[in-house]
């Protein structure tokens, strides 16, 4: 079984960590069935969010019982003292725990430092002094925030998209993470669901370059979830089927493209954007049929309803031209409803 070691905290957890963003989606009793499954297992890192809606709920549901023996992580959107404060609160109450082990801002669109005039990070040192928290960490999709936070020296770890879809700056971060004893957690390792093969992700991250890496997966299904524990005794190891599997991949996923993550949302014209701007990717990595059905063809005619007021453009922490990404998805969801080919991602240019 895998281990790895979160930087300077000395946490010690397995290489399979349980991401329970998607828990949000089923019912309490199916969510405390996953993750106890996932504990009697041998997984013992789990990351939620007081974003999620009722994860930390249900986490706190399944896990109290057991809470000497996982490390939990959550985060705070907070933008100012009051609301970290009622946040941390709320999280520790949902959780049913008198402490979190790392606790987490969450994706800020700046890195937080003591003296920057609002508070956020003092208020972290203040949790950690009175043992509500253990140690301090942050989360994000921006390459700038993330090296700032890194060279900062003032957090242990730092969690970041990373996959073998990631680009070269991306795989600085990780190396900037290890140089500087920073613990490293890897989210989007299946980058938003376009990575079709888990085994491929798994491997990837197990090298032994990645030996400070913490991937998440995010878990909804119990087939997801039996996957990622058949690794722990079988790990996969790169083979040459396997890299062949990941250079298609990056052939076929190369440039910009949406992962997912949802930081442009609200829209407001009420379009989807994070599922309509990747909407091309999908009907070729997922059964087409699933993406054409009537109530997907009415999603994608919202971007029909674009303001062009390119909110979503100057949320986006990839910094996509998402507007004109959207254009490109309905124009081609068009043409494959009247009848075009759906060809590979590399011959239609996405």
């Amino acid at each position: 079984m895998d281990k790895v070691v979160l930087g300077k905290t000395g946490i010690e957890v397995n290489k399979n960590g349980f991401g329970a963003l998607p828990i949000q989606r089923i019912s309490k009793k199916d969510a405390v069935y996953l993750l106890q499954k996932a504990f009697y297992h041998g997984v013992d890192y789990f990351d939620t969010a007081r974003a999620y809606s009722d994860s930390e709920e249900k986490m706190g549901a399944a896990l109290s019982w057991v809470r000497d023996r996982i490390v939990i992580s959550t985060k705070t959107a907070a933008t100012d003292v009051e609301t970290f404060w009622k946040d941390l609160e709320t999280s520790l109450g949902n959780l049913q725990t008198d402490y979190i082990d790392i606790y987490q801002f969450h994706n800020p669109v700046f890195c937080p430092k003591p003296g920057d005039g609002t508070g956020l990070y003092e208020a972290m040192e203040e949790a950690k002094a009175t043992g509500k928290i253990r140690h301090i960490g942050i989360t994000n999709h921006r390459l700038a925030v993330a090296r700032e936070a890194i060279e900062s020296g003032l957090y242990e770890t730092l969690q970041f998209p990373f996959s073998y879809l990631a680009s070269e700056k991306d795989r600085e971060i990780v190396d900037a993470c290890r140089e500087a004893g920073m613990g490293f957690i890897a989210m989007k390792g299946l980058a938003g669901g376009l990575i079709r093969n888990s085994a491929c992700a798994y491997a990837y991250l197990a090298q032994p370059e990645f030996s400070h890496v913490a991937p998440i997966w995010g878990v909804q299904r119990e087939s997801e979830l039996d996957e990622f524990l058949s690794y722990q005794e079988n790990p996969p190891r790169l083979s040459g089927d396997l890299e062949a599997v990941i250079q298609a991949d990056r052939g076929q996923l190369s440039g910009d493209f949406c992962r997912g993550c949802g930081y442009c949302m609200p829209c407001p014209a009420g379009i989807k954007i994070n599922d309509c701007a990747r909407m091309s990717l999908m009907i070729r990595r997922a059964p087409a049929q699933m993406q054409l059905t009537a109530d997907m063809q009415k999603m994608m005619m919202k971007i029909e309803d674009c303001l062009q007021c390119n909110q979503c453009m100057e949320k986006c922490p990839y910094e996509l031209n998402t507007p004109e990404l959207l254009q490109k998805n309905l124009k081609d969801y068009k043409e494959i409803l009247a009848g075009k080919e759906i060809l590979s991602n590399k011959e239609t240019q996405f």
